[in-house]
């Protein structure tokens, strides 16, 4: 069983609010199975990990550029959330069979994406750990085991957080990027020797389609 929470577009802070909402409905409710949401943000807005500073944010060029800003519950460095799909994963810790361990579980929730992507000839693995360059405030230049690689670029960016018994993960799949548009926010280069996204895979593919792959979980819905 699983209650699933199909694609819905809103603003940055109403995503947050949604995540942290459903996190604290299954731990009041005490729910055993998982949540699974899509969600898209309009209009475009940075989240910031749960611990991150925003001294590198100039608001003044989001403001000019109407992009939002929104810190997260889940830890790890700064997503611009535009053209993408996110989705969002609840469950127990004892729902799962390594829940206990962060790394494993990562594994074992992103194992549903890896499953669906494969459907549309997308093969999935997890990055390798590579070491941090602490400079980086954009998250998807970070490699970590816990990430969704395609052909050794990363697609799919994951965090967690936990409370009271249950996991919260929810990560950024990126649709296309701009990376302009990126370099100006982050004041980093942006290699596409380290990202990809489903455009460039495959252009053929509409974001619509993704959004439909996970169409049959409503058929395990409560």
């Amino acid at each position: 069983m699983i209650k699933f929470i199909p694609y819905e577009v809103k603003t940055g802070l109403e995503n947050m609010q949604t995540d942290s909402c459903l996190l604290d409905t299954a731990i009041d409710k005490q729910m055993e199975y998982p949540i699974f949401r899509l969600y898209g943000w309009v209009p475009a807005c940075i989240s910031l990990g749960r611990n991150q500073s925003d001294v590198f944010i100039d608001k003044q060029f989001l403001k000019d550029t109407g992009i939002d800003l929104v810190r997260r519950l889940t830890g790890g460095r700064a997503l611009l959330h535009d053209n993408e799909i996110t989705y969002s994963y609840i469950c127990p810790v004892s729902y799962l069979k390594y829940g206990e361990n962060v790394t494993k579980s990562y594994i074992e929730i992103s194992q549903l994406l890896i499953n669906k992507f494969k459907e549309i000839g997308i093969e999935l693995n997890f990055g390798e750990t590579k070491r941090v360059n602490t400079k980086f405030d954009y998250c998807m230049l970070i490699s970590t085991g816990a990430d969704l690689c395609y052909r050794g670029k990363k697609l799919i960016g994951s965090a967690q957080c936990r409370k009271n018994g249950y996991i919260l993960q929810h990560g950024s799949i990126l649709y296309d990027y701009n990376k302009e548009l990126l370099e100006k926010i982050f004041k980093e280069k942006i290699s596409s020797e380290s990202i990809t996204c489903i455009r460039e895979i495959n252009p053929d593919i509409a974001k619509e389609d993704i959004i439909d792959l996970f169409s049959d979980l409503k058929e395990k819905a409560s």
